[in-house]
């Protein structure tokens, strides 16, 4: 099981913050979380239900992995173990995480897939997401995958679209000529562009695309 403690700065202050595994204890301030990222009008009928969350603590609890400061749960990565085959490179964010599921979880798999990442927005000044990025790096390693992969949203396309195809989007962010808040960030935590998919997820922001970012296991 995985256990981090560190401190993180704000300005002079030094806050203690443990990365952790999630466990049910933890459901209610996960699903508190979700809400304080998705306020409506997001379907607040797609945010973590206890189903979902225990799915993830039985059946691949190192992927479900939290970040608490000072005591409080301020945010959470989860992923899933699956078999990518870089050939057919195209799915859903429905179709490789079972909606949030992970029925199908795959003990077996070589890549770490990311299901999701959420800080509060409260903690966001921090670099929690940076910190549970990290973590699910060190997973990658101890488990000997060959990489983690994740499709990431990009929610400043929509103000770029009429200007330009989402491939340019992509090479301008990934260029540093452009920020987008999701992709942007992937970039600093060391993932990579990998492939553009289309119908990745209902997203008017992102023009329902999605960007696979991938960071490899430099042991592989």
């Amino acid at each position: 099981m995985y256990r981090s403690e560190r401190y993180v700065f704000d300005g002079s202050r030094n806050i203690p913050v443990v990365i952790r595994n999630y466990t049910e204890q933890d459901f209610e301030d996960m699903i508190r979380i979700q809400r304080e990222c998705f306020p409506p009008p997001f379907p607040q009928e797609l945010l973590w239900n206890e189903e979902q969350l225990k799915n993830h603590v039985t059946l691949f609890p190192e992927g479900a992995l939290c970040a608490e400061v000072d005591g409080r749960l301020a945010g959470s990565v989860t992923g899933l173990r699956v078999n990518f085959d870089p050939s057919h490179p195209d799915h859903t964010w429905e179709e490789i995480t079972d909606d949030g599921y992970i029925r199908n979880h795959n003990p077996q798999g070589n890549t770490l897939y990311i299901v999701d990442i959420s800080v509060s927005p409260a903690y966001r000044k921090l670099g929690l997401g940076k910190l549970l990025m990290q973590a699910m790096y060190h997973t990658i390693v101890e488990l000997k995958l060959k990489q983690l992969l994740g499709g990431g949203r990009m929610p400043g396309y929509h103000e770029k679209a009429e200007e330009m195809s989402v491939e340019e989007y992509v090479l301008q962010v990934t260029a540093g000529e452009l920020h987008d808040p999701v992709i942007s960030f992937l970039l600093s935590c060391g993932r990579m562009p990998l492939h553009i998919v289309s119908n990745y997820l209902d997203d008017e922001e992102s023009k329902n695309y999605g960007v696979l970012m991938e960071w490899k296991n430099p042991f592989r």
